[in-house]
């Protein structure tokens, strides 16, 4: 059983740390493995709970209606990942065919269960949804900032790995930006990403506030926005390309210390940033350090 552990384990790491990501293959190979040692159980829907680190926080109820069409007539052609919790199960891979298989009257899904640790649920998660589930712009930007974050990697390492372009994942992390307010309108699709993009320029909140709500009482289109602000009356973000100067600068000395220590360094405004995992790999960073922790 252990040994099997480490082997998902390592798949994980590697779909993560490949040039270019791809769910679909990691989610087959789970599959076919599980067919192949006869894994693949019939779970109760009752016992299924969402994945906290689920992304998305809106479904389409048409999407969803059209797949609960397809599952009753057809039933679920892939099973969903789960994780057993201390009661039921958290489920890793696949809401939406849970929540179709609801709608379609199922008591039962095909699942496999599988001993992911948080830290996979939630990769495991964003990588599902940005490559599978259409998220909205802001689910989108959330889930790259949550990777870029969480494996401690650049934006053009993100936009490789992801197959988007740098100026794409600039855009989308721009929007996070916006006040909580506007960004709620962006999540329900009462305004466009291409007014988003505009106020995320801007650098006042109140006046993005204020475009925001003119857009969705009066439908400005984006080229009115665009015109509206191009006066001096909106003060537009400036990019620090200083910071990129200086993170490219001890960019080497940043790879020197993961090689070195095994972990996650980060080295960013005068700031020093070692990762560890727990008591005993704090303790294995300092031994390399020759420094001693004391409880």
């Amino acid at each position: 059983m252990k040994e099997k552990r480490n082997a998902l384990g390592k798949g994980l790491e590697q779909l993560l740390t490949d040039v270019n990501l791809n769910f679909d293959d990691f989610e087959e190979t789970i599959v076919e493995d599980a067919k192949k040692n006869n894994e693949i159980e019939e779970l109760d829907l009752t016992e299924l709970r969402a994945n906290p680190y689920q992304p998305r926080k809106v479904f389409d109820e048409t999407a969803l209606n059209e797949l609960a069409l397809s599952i009753k007539e057809h039933g679920v052609f892939q099973p969903i990942i789960v994780k057993k919790s201390v009661k039921g199960y958290e489920i890793v891979a696949g809401e939406r065919r849970v929540k179709a298989s609801l709608l379609a009257g199922k008591k039962t899904i095909p699942a496999i269960i599988k001993d992911f640790t948080d830290e996979e649920m939630m990769n495991i998660s964003l990588l599902e949804n940005l490559q599978r589930e259409n998220l909205s712009a802001i689910e989108e930007a959330k889930a790259y900032k949550a990777i870029i974050d969480r494996l401690n990697i650049t934006q053009d390492d993100l936009a490789k790995k992801v197959g988007k372009s740098r100026s794409h994942i600039t855009n989308m992390l721009g929007l996070l930006r916006l006040p909580a307010s506007v960004q709620d309108l962006v999540l329900f699709n009462k305004i466009s990403m291409g007014h988003a993009r505009v106020l995320s320029k801007i650098e006042d909140p109140a006046q993005v506030e204020l475009l925001a709500d003119r857009i969705v009482n009066e439908g400005l289109s984006v080229r009115d926005i665009e015109s509206e602000t191009s006066n001096n009356e909106y003060k537009k973000i400036v990019k620090n390309d200083g910071q990129k100067h200086v993170n490219d600068e001890f960019k080497h000395l940043e790879n020197e210390l993961k090689e070195k220590l095994g972990t996650k360094v980060k080295i960013s405004s005068n700031k020093l940033t070692i990762s560890f995992n727990s008591v005993q790999d704090l303790n294995r960073i300092l031994e390399i350090m020759n420094l001693n922790y004391k409880d």
